[in-house]
């Protein structure tokens, strides 16, 4: 407990010096007191996940996590996100490094990190380019709830539903889903120096994929981040809609008779 602690400590200094802008430029209207202390609440609970789910021994980006949180949150003030399970999958890394993570977001735990493939057009070792468009055998970015299983010629898959419109909508028509393949192998990595590219699904080694879309399924919430270089927004990201779910997930109460709310 004591590491988790300092290790929070430690973060929250990360955070504040890497993500300033809600103290550096204030907004047009002054946060309530109680959506300030949402927010609060919001930075502390990513801490004590970051910190909980010992997600900085695996390299995920702290603020690749603060974003898909935020969708979580999002998706599920709109009753869409039905499960406490979210995957992210960070194209900005290498195709020879672990770059998805399956987080219980209720237990505060990792279930999964492991290799992940992009689209054959989206770049060799290296995701560069993204699109939405049919025939593009290139990855999209942002957030997905999961659907359905079925089994195809790549055995049980997964499809994908895509919530952001400009960078993912057409994932179901272009036949984006999860699914296990025999390229996304260590020693597909020794052999070609980068990991074997798909038609723009996320292909997971085929050890793990049968138990990853099994866990994943009917309902939760991936997000799919890319470099820094590519353009990337989202209605999902907003900080106000999504504390209220947060707060509700969270039993946390309004503090009532204030002022500002």
């Amino acid at each position: 407990m004591k590491f988790i602690r300092y290790a929070a400590l430690g973060l929250l200094g990360i955070l504040s010096s890497v993500q300033p802008q809600a103290q550096a430029a204030p907004p047009t209207r002054p946060l309530g007191t109680t959506q300030a202390a949402y927010m609060a609440a919001f930075e502390q609970h990513l801490v004590r996940t970051y910190a909980g789910a010992k997600l900085a021994q695996t390299g995920l980006n702290v603020q690749v996590l603060r974003k898909a949180m935020l969708g979580y949150y999002n998706l599920k003030n709109r009753g869409l996100a039905k499960r406490g399970v979210l995957t992210v999958i960070d194209f900005s890394r290498s195709s020879r490094q672990n770059r998805l993570w399956v987080i219980d977001l209720q237990r505060t735990r990792l279930l999964y990190h492991t290799l992940v493939a992009h689209g054959k057009n989206t770049g060799a070792d290296v995701a560069r380019t993204f699109s939405n468009r049919p025939g593009s055998e290139m990855s999209s970015l942002g957030f997905y709830l999961t659907g359905e299983t079925y089994y195809g010629k790549h055995g049980l898959s997964l499809k994908l539903r895509g919530l952001d419109p400009k960078y993912n909508s057409n994932a179901l028509s272009r036949a984006v889903v999860v699914h296990g393949a025999d390229y996304v192998r260590p020693e597909f990595i020794r052999q070609h120096g980068r990991l074997g590219r798909s038609q723009g699904c996320p292909a997971l080694p085929p050890q793990l994929s049968g138990d990853i879309i099994k866990t994943i399924k009917n309902g939760s919430v991936m997000y799919v981040q890319g470099p820094a270089t590519v353009p990337y927004a989202s209605n999902w990201l907003n900080m106000a809609e999504a504390l209220p779910a947060f707060a509700r997930t969270q039993g946390i109460s309004p503090l009532v008779g204030q002022a500002g709310q």
